[in-house]
């Protein structure tokens, strides 16, 4: 689980480049573009702009680029020709990108036009949660310590956390220990130390945490149909705290504040 300095400084560059995919995706109007044209737009930027290589195609018989998860659907929505992003909608694109032999993962919910105040609250706590749980993390702090905070940030606003999905450790594999959970007991869990890399990913849901995977065999929704959101960054375990290997650069102000 211990990545040695020049592993990580490999990882940060596989982050910033992420993160440049984002700031594109930024500037970008996603209104009326079907999800597969997001999916071909990302590929093209990853692929050919960025010499890298999308770390979700292929893995586990995926054949996208990446998920694009409207409304009630809490992760790994599939990108389709005719699924088009409607006024009013929220989405969230899980990226991942390999360069060098390592991989960052992150993931942003996009507001689409005029979105509802309620659905404008939910994607605000659950980047809010994302980063109670990323200044949680320093050498000596637990796992649970992470899951606690954003798990009470979430309880306090009224929202439940899905249970069924967490964070993981990430480097050459997408997926390595350890497990990172999105609630928990603080003082629990494994110690942090100095050189893990992990993803802090909560999905925050506007009903209950209960989600049901759909017949495609991969697009995860809310049982009772509510809204559901979710943000995701690459961190890791600093001498002094925490670096966010994903962070874009309209962020560096929620590094400063913690």
């Amino acid at each position: 689980m211990i990545k040695r300095p020049e592993e990580v400084a490999l990882m940060a560059e596989s982050g910033r480049l992420l993160a440049s995919v984002f700031e594109r995706l930024d500037r970008t109007s996603l209104i009326g573009l079907s999800t597969l044209q997001i999916d071909e737009m990302v590929e093209h930027m990853i692929v050919r702009d960025l010499q890298a290589r999308p770390a979700s195609k292929g893995q586990y018989g995926y054949g996208f680029v990446l998920n694009c998860s409207i409304n009630e659907v809490v992760c790994h929505g599939v990108p389709s020709r005719s699924q088009v992003l409607q006024d009013g909608d929220i989405v969230n694109l899980d990226i991942t990108l390999e360069k060098n032999g390592y991989i960052a993962d992150s993931s942003k919910t996009y507001l689409i036009g005029n979105v509802d105040p309620t659905a404008r609250k939910l994607v605000r706590v659950t980047y809010e949660a994302m980063w109670k749980g990323i200044r949680s993390v320093r050498p000596g702090a637990r796992l649970g310590d992470i899951g606690s905070a954003i798990q009470r940030h979430a309880t306090l606003n009224g929202y439940s956390v899905v249970r069924e999905y967490c964070g993981h450790g990430i480097g050459r594999q997408m997926h390595e220990e350890p497990q990172v959970l999105h609630f928990g007991r603080p003082g629990t869990g494994l110690v942090l130390r100095e050189g893990m890399v992990f993803t802090i990913e909560p999905m925050l849901n506007q009903g209950a945490p209960h989600v049901r995977t759909e017949a495609d065999g991969w697009t995860v929704v809310t049982k009772d149909g509510a809204l559901s959101a979710q943000f995701e960054h690459t961190v890791a375990v600093t001498a002094s705290g925490f670096s966010v290997l994903t962070l874009r650069t309209d962020e560096l102000g929620m590094v400063d504040s913690r």
